[in-house]
């Protein structure tokens, strides 16, 4: 994921939620976040800034956010997602995977 600066009401994913988010990189410019999530695994409600992510194998997640609304996502190993900043709570649905 690239880096912006997090809106105040975003809780940042690797305070929230260490076991499936880490950061391999981090200046003043840019910040590199490890996402893994084994079968069926579940986080917080937590927040990113506006991202690019690179999907390491199949996804598919359910996003929960603030305001009750819920949403499926999927993305395919190889794809290259771009995401403006958003806040939710995510629970994947399908096998291990890592972005």
């Amino acid at each position: 994921m690239g880096t912006a600066t997090m809106p105040h009401q975003q809780v940042d994913p690797i305070k929230a939620d260490s076991k499936h988010y880490s950061v391999e990189f981090e200046n003043d410019k840019v910040r590199v976040v490890r996402i893994k999530y084994g079968a069926k695994e579940k986080s917080v409600m937590h927040g990113h800034p506006e991202s690019i992510t690179v999907f390491l194998n199949d996804c598919k997640a359910r996003f929960s956010y603030p305001d009750g609304h819920r949403e499926e996502f999927e993305a395919k190993a190889g794809q290259v997602v771009h995401m403006d900043a958003f806040v939710h709570d995510p629970v994947n649905l399908g096998e291990a995977f890592e972005a």
